[in-house]
């Protein structure tokens, strides 16, 4: 599906980490819910000069791990809450005074990147058809700056007191995914992930257009050379960049979650995005509604994605615990019932 080719039904996919081993996992996949693996690694790093040390503690009940740095030009640290298994949250970022700017440099350029093509391969052969795995690339970098490094109140501060810095930071991020990206390129996974998470609200649609956008399509044009797929997880807002995700050189648009829990549908989506394969995330908020709700709701995206290629129905997103198992269900049933290719919007 992601290569164009019609299959027999719409696809439905889910994340590996929110997929509980029981009967009801069982048959679901023997159904057809394909496991898809977020981001398989195929590239290792060592940092020859830069010390690492992580610590964990628990406060008032929550898990923290704590991550110490020392650099030739200076300390760094940062912590991380322990939300779920499989997710956390950064509570203390990395990047705090201006002072920090010459260490955090120093440790990018450290970074040596080595191809670690072996245990994708191995888990490929041992999973099978089971899995889907997909490689990734790092976010843009002044993405990066953003989430991973400053955060957006001290990134806002010093995006308006020392843009220059911010800016000369990102040039050296965009040195070091320079060079991961040959490495990727010559890796085993078909799909290759460019970052995403993109809010139009944070980021603002010329920052995206001037630092973002040309990376995206740079990073794609050396991927596709070596014949990869490439998505962007856009799962926010997307309409104040529709037209330049359009014309962009993705391949897929992978967890596009359509409203009522984004400001597009799916049917403007498959209107503005021709040619691209849509990998949607199930809207999240439609997990609480009733079983009927549900089956409609995917009923529905299924008629405005017909006639069906390109397309692709997935979780991405965490929901609670005693809804997935209806939750799945349902939507597998509905898949089953009127996602056989092609789908045709005449159909009641």
């Amino acid at each position: 599906m992601l290569k164009g080719e019609m299959v027999d039904k719409v696809p439905f996919t889910i994340y590996e980490c929110m997929l509980p081993q029981c009967e009801v996992e069982r048959s679901l996949r023997n159904q057809g819910l394909c496991i898809i693996n977020r981001r398989f690694p195929v590239y290792k790093s060592i940092s020859p000069n830069v010390k690492e040390e992580s610590i964990h503690f628990a406060e008032d009940g929550a898990s923290y791990v704590k991550t110490m740095i020392k650099t030739p030009k200076g300390n760094l640290s940062c912590i991380r809450k322990q939300t779920v298994e499989w997710t956390s949250w950064s509570v203390e970022k990395i990047f705090k005074t201006p002072e920090d700017y010459n260490a955090i440099e120093f440790m990018i350029r450290d970074r040596e990147y080595l191809p670690d093509y072996e245990p994708f391969i191995k888990a490929q052969e041992q999973m099978g058809g089971d899995i889907f795995l997909r490689a990734g690339i790092p976010n843009a970098p002044l993405h990066q700056m953003i989430y991973d490094i400053m955060g957006i109140e001290t990134f806002s501060i010093e995006w308006a007191e020392r843009k220059q810095e911010v800016l000369n930071l990102c040039d050296v991020l965009t040195e070091e995914i320079d060079k991961v990206l040959p490495i990727v390129a010559k890796s085993p996974a078909l799909a290759i992930n460019f970052g995403g998470n993109f809010a139009p609200e944070v980021l603002g649609k010329e920052r995206f257009v001037e630092y973002v956008l040309p990376y995206l399509n740079e990073s794609a044009e050396i991927l596709h050379q070596s014949g990869k797929l490439v998505g962007s997880h856009l799962d926010a807002n997307n309409k104040l960049w529709a037209e330049e995700i359009a014309d962009s050189k993705l391949d897929y648009i992978e967890a596009f979650t359509p409203s009522p829990d984004t400001d597009m549908s799916l049917a403007e989506a498959r209107k503005i995005w021709r040619g691209k394969t849509l990998w949607i995330n199930f809207p999240s908020s439609v997990h609480l509604a009733s079983i009927k709700i549900i089956e409609e709701t995917t009923k529905r995206l299924l008629y405005e994605a017909a006639p069906g290629d390109r397309f692709l129905i997935g979780i991405t997103e965490d929901l609670p615990e005693n809804r997935w198992q209806e939750s799945f269900c349902a939507i597998s049933r509905a898949i089953e019932k009127h996602g056989q290719l092609p789908i045709k919007k005449t159909e009641s």
